[in-house]
């Protein structure tokens, strides 16, 4: 456990790029504390080990960095600081080599021995993708594991947001401080994943989001988790890196297989061509894993309590997507009728819409 004194030295080593794990442990050993490293001159500084990139780097932020400021700053918002030497520190982060110093956490981080498995994909997801994220997300928690993601639209942004429509629990990785939420579109399903998980970041408050800080984030929600699964990727996705970062730290990597005709299936089918397990279901993860699943209910509506309306939009209805169009031409009610007995049902929990008015039957766990 760090002491109260030193946290503060913590919170402002980890605003200067180049000092990371390894450079703040060297310091603490040649100095004997993180104070007395930070206040050390130039020529102490280059006799611990430090380049002299690094050290402009740590002489240009202590200019303008108040370490008291920037510990109140963290409290502001609320957010609990853990370094690596804390015991709450999440052991799986522990097992990769560049895990960060210090983590901000907003919330509540799960039990360490609560698995997580991080899933990631497209921003522009299709039909397909959402469905598959859906329903593989939810018996994912159904089964208690912890869904972990990035925040970012699409993939990410259903993935945590039916994590928490389960009842599950949900961690949103930041490439920037907890107090700036990209994207801001994002800003009231951040507030939400604190009630039932956590925001977590390596980065102190104020830090905006640059294009290098989100693959050092992957690698954070990747070791965080047992295992990533991606759902959608085109050929340059970053979800892709993601996945290799899992492969880097001996964490399984799966992937949802799509059409060869889909762009936001290209990255994902090359991932399973080069040995990625191809996912069908959940079960296909938890077995993988070796993790036990939910116990499982057949589907069983109770058809005497639907109306006759209802019984007939049941009836055109299953796992495959169909538009409210096809269900009007199947049933032969008219437009008005199907769309009023579908938002019923839908607030019933007996069927889903699945994007641009196409509907599935909500499968019962």
């Amino acid at each position: 456990m760090v002491a109260d004194a030193e946290l503060k030295y913590w919170v402002a080593f980890s605003a200067v790029a180049g000092v990371g794990r390894v450079r703040i442990s060297l310091l603490k050993q040649h100095f004997g504390s993180l104070h007395d490293a930070w206040i050390a001159p130039e020529g102490r500084l280059r006799g611990a080990g430090l380049d002299s990139r690094t050290i402009e780097a740590l002489l240009a932020v202590r200019q303008r960095l108040c370490p008291d400021e920037e510990l109140e700053r963290v409290q502001r918002i609320g957010a609990e600081i853990l370094t690596c030497e804390d015991p709450v520190f999440p052991p799986a982060l522990k097992e990769i080599h560049d895990y960060p110093p210090v983590l901000y956490v907003q919330g509540a981080l799960p039990p360490h021995d609560q698995p997580c498995l991080a899933v990631v994909g497209t921003r522009r997801p299709t039909i397909y993708g959402r469905q598959v994220t859906e329903e593989i997300v939810t018996d994912l928690c159904a089964s208690g594991v912890t869904i972990v993601s990035g925040l970012a639209l699409g993939v990410d942004s259903v993935a945590h947001r039916v994590a928490l429509e389960a009842g599950g629990r949900t961690i949103a990785v930041f490439a920037s401080g907890l107090d700036i939420i990209y994207p801001a579109e994002n800003t009231r399903l951040a507030r939400r994943i604190t009630e039932r998980g956590a925001l977590v970041s390596e980065h102190p408050p104020g830090t905006r989001p640059r294009p290098e800080s989100f693959p050092m984030r992957n690698r954070i929600m990747s070791g965080l988790s047992l295992g990533v699964l991606v759902v959608e990727a085109g050929e340059k996705s970053g979800a892709l890196i993601t996945a290799h970062q899992a492969l880097e730290q001996n964490r399984e990597v799966f992937a949802v297989p799509g059409s060869i005709l889909s762009p936001a299936s290209l990255g994902t089918n090359r991932l399973i061509q080069d040995g990625a397990k191809l996912v069908r279901n959940c079960e296909d993860i938890l077995s993988e894993l070796n993790l036990s699943p939910a116990g499982q209910q057949p589907e069983n509506l109770e058809l005497s309590l639907l109306s006759e309306a209802e019984s007939l939009i049941v009836g055109q209805l299953g796992s495959e997507p169909s538009h409210i169009d096809e269900i009007c031409r199947r049933s032969g009610l008219a437009m008005p009728e199907v769309g009023s007995t579908l938002a019923v049902l839908e607030l019933r929990g007996v069927v889903r819409q699945v994007g641009s008015m196409n509907y599935v039957l909500r499968r019962r766990n």
